[in-house]
């Protein structure tokens, strides 16, 4: 009997998550290690968090250090429960295989797995990433008897990888952009072009009419039937298995994608204005996350919801100037501006 994807998943994140940790610790041994926070969810479930970041000074000053990292989180989480009626409204705008309960007061038996992680490095010249790879499953209860497995109403796989710097370096831009592209054209051409477009579309803040940052891939709802974003005629996974493997894929592509782009930057010069401006973009970094990302307000609505896993995102120092004179055309911050109101496509390949 093959084994329940649910068990595959969750196997899988977690030597995803020692194999991204690891990396990047190896990357700058003489920094600390990564804290490793092991929970668990009294409503059911439990997981990991991987942290880095430094602990302030007595006088809550920025500590004074050279280490790559600023602050970053690699964390898992393999939680089941019931989603109450307000969590169960927000997921069916974004999911058109989630079905009604037939009691809606009752909730819906679910069970999710996945892994989510950002990176903000010191360096201005070093981009922040994020990238998450989850599944997600609701079922009917299981009989009063306790005889019955629960019956599979819904699953469906989703994530993505996006690249946000403060400096724009095109060649990071393309090595990026290319690897995720290489990753998803070898399970199917039509992957590539519908999950950089939303990508696009997704990680946008309505309310400053920019991108949060330069793109990579947005993917959600996958399963074995129809998508809104792809065509049916098109090559693509469609079974748990087949989507299974292109999620393993793009999981093990991260380092690759993202490692030689750190490793370039993170020792480069750098002036006050570069991090002042480096700031002011985190404070962007911050108003998505908290104001328009559906993950954000899907984790606070969920009961038992772990504050501190949710919010892990955020960078450690941010900025908001009023009316601030930085990012004006013909400057290196202006640069970044334009693609970010005008996103392009950065692939060769």
């Amino acid at each position: 009997m093959a084994e329940p994807m649910r068990q595959q998943v969750e196997r899988y994140i977690l030597s995803l998550q020692d194999e991204i940790v690891s990396g990047f610790e190896a990357l700058d041994p003489n920094a600390p290690p990564f804290k490793r926070d092991s929970w668990v969810r009294p409503q059911g479930g439990s997981g990991q968090s991987c942290v880095f970041a430094l602990p302030p000074s007595e006088d809550g000053a920025e500590a004074a250090s050279q280490t790559i990292l600023e602050k970053a989180g690699v964390n898992i989480s393999i939680v089941h429960g019931t989603l109450p009626p307000a969590a169960i409204k927000q997921m069916r705008a974004d999911h058109t295989s989630m079905p009604l309960p037939e009691n809606p007061e009752g909730g819906l038996p679910f069970f999710a797995a996945g892994l989510s992680l950002v990176v903000h490095p010191r360096n201005p010249n070093a981009p922040t990433i994020h990238a998450n790879y989850r599944y997600f499953e609701i079922t009917e209860p299981a009989s009063e008897a306790g005889t019955e497995e629960p019956k599979l109403l819904a699953w469906w796989f989703g994530g993505g990888s996006d690249l946000t710097p403060s400096y724009l370096f095109e060649e990071d831009a393309q090595h990026f952009h290319e690897t995720l592209k290489t990753t998803c054209d070898a399970h199917g051409i039509g992957l590539f072009p519908a999950f950089k477009k939303w990508c696009d579309e997704y990680f946008y803040i309505p309310h400053r009419s920019e991108s949060r940052g330069i793109g990579g891939i947005f993917f959600d709802d996958l399963n074995a039937g129809s998508h809104v974003r792809l065509q049916d005629s098109d090559k693509r996974p469609r079974t748990p298995e087949e989507i299974f493997v292109l999620i393993q894929a793009l999981g093990n592509a991260f380092l690759p994608s993202y490692l030689p782009i750190l490793s370039r930057r993170h020792s480069l010069p750098y002036t006050p204005l570069q991090r002042r401006w480096q700031l002011i973009r985190r404070g962007r970094y911050v108003e998505f996350n908290l104001v328009v990302d559906r993950g954000t307000k899907f984790g606070l609505m969920t009961p038992g919801a772990r504050i501190e896993s949710i919010l892990m995102s955020l960078p450690e120092v941010a900025r908001w100037e009023y009316m601030t004179d930085l990012g004006g055309e013909g400057t290196e911050e202006g640069k970044l501006m334009e693609v970010l109101r005008t996103p392009r496509n950065w692939h060769t390949v």
